[in-house]
């Protein structure tokens, strides 16, 4: 058998990075201080970096780091001396945009394979194989590219291709937008996206006479979800699956790896059913404020495929807890409260060494040992009796289904 498609995450510190290993990602892409888009994420210092990758690599897992954004003249200072203190950190690779950052890589003999960003937007195979003849290892494919395109692709160049399979969309071409820079004054090709295509606009006539309506205009695309095409996508031959989303909870990528990680998994298990894919599918759904579609996988996007009349974003309220301690004489379990829950609610509990099960929230109790009517004050340290095993860092929610 060919070797497993790796399962790629987002990771915006450490702790989301520990996260995204836990609950099954092969390997993440963190940003660092410097020369990094996603400018608003806290991202890594060198020495987080060095830290992610010792961990990583004890668990037999990668980091990639991203160098992508689009240089202007002050950007360059200091370049050469960042990616060798990336190859001092021992980074699995680094994804650029720029060739600029190939050229200081060969010239200066430092030791870091190449992966080209999604941001150069590769959408055939004449221009990946542009990269692969200047030394680049992996190339990330614009978004917009169609499953037949990336056969393809693969079949032309025999060169490693990542994928975008989860997150959000761009309104241009991966990333390559100026309305942030016209509109605020933030790069978005340098890391300051304000994310002006989720605005809404009024709208006017020719005469410059507004347009009376209901909602104002938006020109936002729905998200990516490619759930239901995974066989596809490992049977064509991509090499790493991509979910978007640095800026994204921990509960956000802990349920979005787990959920692939299993359908992944249940894949080369042979037991990938279509009622497994419509589960995760709903698990998917659910962990996202913002509707999903195939994009352009397997057709260009229709009417359908955005936002053009605006819609209200609400911040998800599922994530209820996170287990930081069991005790198994007294079957006690410690969680630090997240969202509000009661006693008598139906919940779930998922995590990497257990079998996701549901049950009913019984008498809660705080830290002092008070009885609680209800669990409502965040970052909270909460207890209750629960027959079930369960493991630190393994997360409770309401109850999917």
């Amino acid at each position: 058998m060919s070797k497993r498609i790796e399962l790629l995450s987002p990771a915006g510190n450490l702790e989301k990075l520990k996260i995204a290993f836990l609950y099954g990602a092969d390997a993440c892409y963190i940003g660092g201080r410097d020369f990094s888009l996603r400018a608003n994420a806290k991202n890594f210092s060198i020495e987080e970096i060095k830290e992610a990758c010792t961990y990583a690599h004890n668990l037999g897992k990668k980091v990639y780091v991203t160098v992508n954004i689009v240089f202007h003249n002050e950007d360059v200072n200091n370049l050469k001396e960042y990616l060798i203190k990336l190859e001092e950190c021992k980074v699995d690779a680094i994804i650029v945009s720029d060739p600029l950052v190939i050229d200081v890589v060969k010239n200066n003999n430092i030791n870091i394979p190449l992966h080209i960003s999604t941001q150069i937007s590769s959408l055939n195979y004449e221009d990946v194989l542009f990269w692969k003849n200047m030394g680049c290892e992996r190339v990330v494919l614009g978004r917009e590219t169609s499953k037949e395109e990336i056969k393809e692709i693969i079949d032309k160049t025999g060169i490693e291709i990542e994928c975008f399979v989860h997150g959000a969309m761009c309104s241009s071409y991966s990333g390559r937008c100026v309305l942030s820079n016209y509109f605020t004054g933030r790069d978005a090709n340098r890391g300051g996206c304000a994310q002006i295509c989720r605005w809404t606009f009024p709208l006017y006539d020719k005469d410059k006479n507004k347009i009376e309506s209901d909602t104002d205009f938006t020109m936002s695309t729905k998200d990516l979800s490619l759930i239901k095409y995974i066989k596809d996508m490992i049977d064509i031959g991509i090499t790493s699956l991509k979910v978007e989303g640095r800026m994204r909870s921990n509960y956000y990528i802990a349920t979005v790896i787990s959920t692939y990680r299993e359908a992944i998994d249940a894949y080369y298990n042979n037991n990938l059913t279509e009622d497994k894919i419509e589960y995760y599918s709903n698990i998917l759904n659910r962990v996202a404020n913002r509707e999903s579609i195939a994009q352009f996988f397997n057709k260009f996007p229709e009417v359908d495929g955005q936002y053009y009349l605006g819609r209200q974003e609400v911040s998800n309220q599922d994530f209820l807890g996170i287990v930081t301690d069991y005790d198994d004489e007294t079957h006690t379990v410690t969680v630090t409260q997240k969202n509000y829950f009661k006693k008598g609610i139906k919940v779930e509990m998922f995590g990497p060494n257990i079998k996701t099960f549901s049950f009913e929230i019984p008498d809660i109790y705080d830290e002092e040992g008070n009885l609680l009517e209800v669990a409502n004050h965040p970052e909270q340290t909460i207890k209750f009796k629960l027959d079930s095993k369960v493991y630190k860092d393994d997360i409770m929610r309401i109850k999917m289904f």
